[in-house]
């Protein structure tokens, strides 16, 4: 085990307990629930750009990302840059109207506006489902991510580092909430950034230069140095899928739609686009492009996920590798902490609440029964994550994958087109969850395209079908002022 890296990667565990610590100590009492899962709205523009950036960054930005462009050379990095507009895009479409209506019909998630735009527990309950299994999936990518971090860096073994991981996650989400998220996510972030410029520094440095480490790659294998990548993998529908999945896509993920309703004003939105767009740039450029130059210095790796941990602890000094381990690690903690905080939110709030008369509601008592569900999930993904796959990337596509499936239409038409009803979403799910579904377990690739893109297809078409067929159901319109 390597002292000097785990010492300063203990101090900043010991940090993120600390921040936890003081967003409990912050916390409102009025509206628990409110606080504990979306900070009763009133994150700024620096808060939010950084907490959408973090929840982003996950371990396929960290590790998955940079392990593909190991494998697959320098075209995966140019594949990497067309993830820039998501932030932009998510505030951008879904915005101060999205945010107007959580703070008019007091919505706290995802589900929240969908149950307000079209008043149908069928849909709720079905989106729920759909919501919890995707998540535990996606979750499970991360947890199996932060324990090879620990494994390849600093010489824990896997089932160990995975404890670790995975009981300090739990803990500091369950006991901090939103709050806590976004404070960790904004020092997580600056942390990120850091730690992703000084590694491709010594990355370049150890290749002897850009030049010389592109020289390289074209002896392991020219193909690497090739904009088409190696095996030929960047093809045109591989790349237009990859757009839908990991940018126009993104629009429809809970845990990144949830930040769009908990910002103070519209000061705060403009802010958080700029500096989102900037931070988002810099992580993947600085991150994939020292995956693809590492090659060079570490030409022999088996298991491609290992490439960013291994060489941080390779061309770094030691106690450097220590801190900025941290940055990965706080890309993974940052996002499990979003999709561990909607998952209870769907339990407790769009399942458990939805089942019981408001007016016996005690907000205090579920918050503690929130906080401790978080850590019971967090518990249970420890047991998922064992026996893991070889790349992290295929996995948590999948998972992003289905999670846009079921909500980008609902959440999309529903803000925008005031026809749309219950029965064409509900409708739409079924069918784009389906053929999701048996086109990733038949391993169908229509036309070269990933299963997301016909899968959005048809759910869309589906939707605009069987609305004919349904009642109307549509909303007043908000007047809350957000500026």
């Amino acid at each position: 085990m390597q002292t000097d890296i785990l010492i300063p990667l203990v101090a900043y565990l010991v940090l993120v307990f600390g921040l936890s610590f003081y967003a409990y100590t912050k916390r409102e009492k009025t509206d628990s629930l409110s606080d504990y899962f979306i900070g009763n709205r009133k994150m700024g523009g620096f808060l939010l750009a950084m907490t959408l950036t973090a929840t982003y960054i996950s371990a396929s930005s960290f590790i998955g990302g940079p392990g593909a462009a190991y494998k697959f050379g320098l075209g995966w990095v140019l594949l990497s840059l067309i993830q820039l507009p998501a932030i932009w895009l998510s505030l951008s479409v879904l915005g101060k109207k999205f945010a107007i209506l959580a703070r008019r019909y007091n919505a706290i998630t995802l589900n929240d506006l969908l149950m307000v735009r079209y008043n149908s527990k069928p849909l709720i309950w079905l989106a729920s489902f759909c919501l919890l299994v995707a998540f535990m999936a996606a979750m499970t990518v991360q947890f199996i991510g932060a324990a090879r971090l620990l494994e390849s860096s600093v010489n824990i073994d896997y089932d160990t580092g995975l404890l670790i991981f995975g009981v300090s996650t739990a803990f500091y989400t369950a006991f901090g909430g939103f709050r806590a998220g976004i404070l960790n996510d904004a020092l997580q972030g600056i942390i990120m950034l850091i730690g992703a410029l000084l590694l491709l520094a010594c990355v370049v440095y150890a290749a002897g230069g850009v030049s010389s480490a592109v020289t390289t790659l074209n002896e392991i294998n020219p193909e690497l140095i090739s904009p088409q990548g190696a095996d030929g993998i960047l093809s045109f529908p591989f790349m237009a899928s990859f757009w839908v999945l990991v940018c126009f896509g993104v629009v429809g993920l809970p845990h990144t739609a949830v930040r769009c309703m908990a910002y103070k004003d519209s000061k705060a939105v403009h802010r958080g686009i700029i500096i989102g767009t900037v931070v988002v740039a810099i992580l993947m450029f600085s991150m994939h492009l020292a995956g693809a130059l590492g090659r060079a210095s570490l030409p022999d790796l088996t298991i491609p996920d290992a490439g960013i941990p291994t060489l941080m602890v390779k061309v770094m000094p030691p106690v450097a590798a220590g801190i900025f381990l941290a940055a990965p690690l706080a890309a993974i903690m940052s996002t499990v902490n979003a999709q561990l905080l909607q998952t209870s939110a769907t339990i407790i709030k769009d399942l458990y609440l939805r089942m019981r008369p408001q007016n016996n509601v005690d907000q205090t008592r579920l918050t503690r029964a929130s906080g401790v569900l978080n850590f019971i999930i967090g518990l249970l993904l420890i047991l998922c994550a064992f026996n893991p796959p070889d790349m992290l990337i295929w996995l948590n596509l999948r998972a992003f994958g289905a999670l846009q499936v079921v909500f980008l239409w609902p959440l999309v038409l529903g803000l925008y087109w005031s026809k749309a009803n219950a029965t064409g979403a509900m409708c739409s799910i079924i069918a784009g969850i389906s053929f999701f579904t048996v086109c990733e377990v038949m391993q169908i690739t229509p036309f070269g395209f990933l299963a997301i893109v016909p899968s959005l297809v048809i759910s869309g078409i589906v939707f605009l079908i069987a609305n004919r067929f349904g009642k109307p159901s549509t909303i007043a319109d908000a007047s809350v002022n957000m500026s």
